[in-house]
């Protein structure tokens, strides 16, 4: 059963503000704005009661009833300040809000047919840009027969001979497939020492375009991977200043204390600073199981996280990457994406 993980109060992660009942507000010189009258009405300055003076017209103090500053809970017996439903019990992160994605500028240019040589590479489908950049510069790429080592370059897809590694290149259809990975198979395009990679799991008859993974799982991570040859939004979905959102099942060796889950959203130290968890819950009353939504993109973060505590991961899962589920998908399944999946991607809709 694939953990239900609730999201955070806010889009920021910060807990809602106190909503004020009864009494006054009061301005920065904390003189009273208004105050209710004797009938429980707001007195405005002018001294005329809101409402127009009617009965009946007016907001009463806040007495009795509901606590809403106590939250959900209010003051009934045995409520901790924790959201339990149906056995889940939810650990939110915080103190540590995750920084809001930087919004992408609107730059006007003038098509002149021209584009960036490590642009023309993605998208032939070789590698995502970031890549390409590497290529270029340790001497793999040429433009017109001539090797081009510096960044910048920009070549007409139309006229231009652009080879890498002595083949030709060129633009194909942009095919997004979506993947539920299984267990021992390598997340590369190419590995000479691994047995099972994850690019045999795709028809070459229903896919000839050359694609290749968004992003790494490791060889005994199971779940979401989406593969395309659409190298501009492999970026974008992998780029750690875009922080997309990631959910996993994961399988420990042992049931996880509640001291562990506040310890996971609080921060977890390991070699290459602090790890946060955004949110955690147990799934169900099996405390060995527990789904976790990261947005940090660091290698193998999840089974770092929890080694750290004392905990052996025997099974990882991701159920969620980027608004994409393995919904309908068997362990080794693959489809391609539909029209609106491959929108919603571009037009950075999801987290």
């Amino acid at each position: 059963m694939r953990p239900r993980i609730k999201r955070s109060s806010t889009r920021d992660g910060h807990d809602r503000p106190e909503q004020k009942t009864g009494g006054y507000r009061t301005s920065e010189n904390n003189r009273p704005r208004r105050a209710y009258d004797d009938r429980g009405r707001y007195e405005h300055k002018e001294g005329r009661p809101s409402g127009g003076g009617k009965p009946g017209y007016g907001r009463k103090p806040a007495s009795g009833g509901h606590d809403r500053q106590a939250g959900r809970g209010g003051n009934r017996p045995g409520y901790e300040g924790r959201n339990v439903r149906k056995g889940f019990q939810y650990r939110i992160r915080t103190e540590h809000p995750r920084p809001a994605a930087p919004s992408m500028p609107v730059v006007q240019k003038e098509d002149d047919g021209m584009v960036r040589l490590n642009k023309f590479i993605a998208n032939s489908g070789i590698c995502s840009r970031r890549e390409a950049d590497e290529y270029i510069a340790a001497g793999l790429v040429s433009v017109n027969g001539q090797i081009i080592t510096e960044m910048g370059v920009k070549v007409n897809p139309a006229e231009d001979d652009v080879r890498f590694n002595g083949e030709r290149l060129r633009g194909e259809k942009k095919v997004y497939v979506l993947l539920n990975k299984p267990k021992d198979f390598v997340t590369t395009t190419s590995d000479p020492h691994a047995e099972k990679n994850v690019m045999q799991l795709i028809s070459r008859d229903l896919c000839p375009e050359r694609i290749f993974p968004v992003g790494r799982l490791d060889k005994s991570t199971t779940g979401v991977l989406l593969l395309t040859n659409d190298g501009e939004l492999a970026e974008k979905l992998t780029h750690p200043s875009f922080q997309k959102k990631k959910i996993y099942q994961v399988t420990l060796d042992k049931n996880v204390k509640p001291e562990d889950m506040d310890r996971l959203v609080q921060g977890v130290a390991l070699e290459d600073g602090q790890a946060y968890a955004d949110e955690v819950a147990y799934n169900g009353d099996d405390r060995s199981v527990v789904g976790i939504e990261i947005h940090s993109g660091k290698n193998r973060i999840v089974r770092r996280m929890f080694e750290a505590l004392g905990y052996k991961v025997r099974k990882l899962d991701r159920v969620y990457f980027a608004g994409l589920t393995k919904k309908n998908l068997r362990r080794g399944q693959w489809r391609f994406l539909s029209d609106e999946e491959v929108t919603m991607l571009k037009l950075n809709f999801y987290e």
